[in-house]
């Protein structure tokens, strides 16, 4: 049986995409769940309509994405954490820390997954941040200092 799937399925298929599913997995599970619906001529032309819409809405996320990057860049955003003589911090400063900062200093919201941080920062000073997401790259600073 032909079905459109509404939603992301494991092992059957992205959203919007029509696929075939064994008859009994269709109608006992993926149409009663609203994961899919019958692969009618309507229902083809509509979930067409909401690809290019996805696709649409993706492709502005990802300017904006770059916009907010860009504007990172230029930015100074200072951290403030407790720590030792040493410049040793008492608590690590990981990604939400990041972005909560980024957020309040300089009023850009980012995604959760774009900092792409190999281990929380554990003492004083400037460091590069990367992000990423999809095909936008960039880097901004950070300062963390001594409260």
């Amino acid at each position: 049986m032909k079905v459109i799937l509404l939603k992301d399925v494991k092992g059957v298929g992205r959203a919007h995409a029509e696929v075939e599913a064994a008859d009994g997995h269709a109608l006992n599970f993926l149409i009663p769940k609203k994961l899919a619906v019958a692969a009618t001529p309507v229902a083809k032309k509509e979930a067409e309509a909401r690809r290019k819409q996805a696709e649409d809405r993706a492709a502005v996320d990802t300017a904006l994405l770059a916009q907010n990057i860009a504007s990172l860049a230029e930015a100074r955003i200072v951290i403030k954490a407790k720590a030792n003589e040493k410049g040793h911090l008492y608590d690590a400063i990981g990604e939400m820390d990041i972005r909560n900062a980024a957020q309040n200093q300089a009023h850009i919201d980012l995604p959760e997954d774009v900092i792409k941080l190999e281990r929380p920062f554990k003492e004083l000073g400037t460091f590069d941040i990367p992000v990423s997401a999809g095909e936008v790259f960039g880097k901004f600073s950070i300062t963390i200092e001594a409260e």
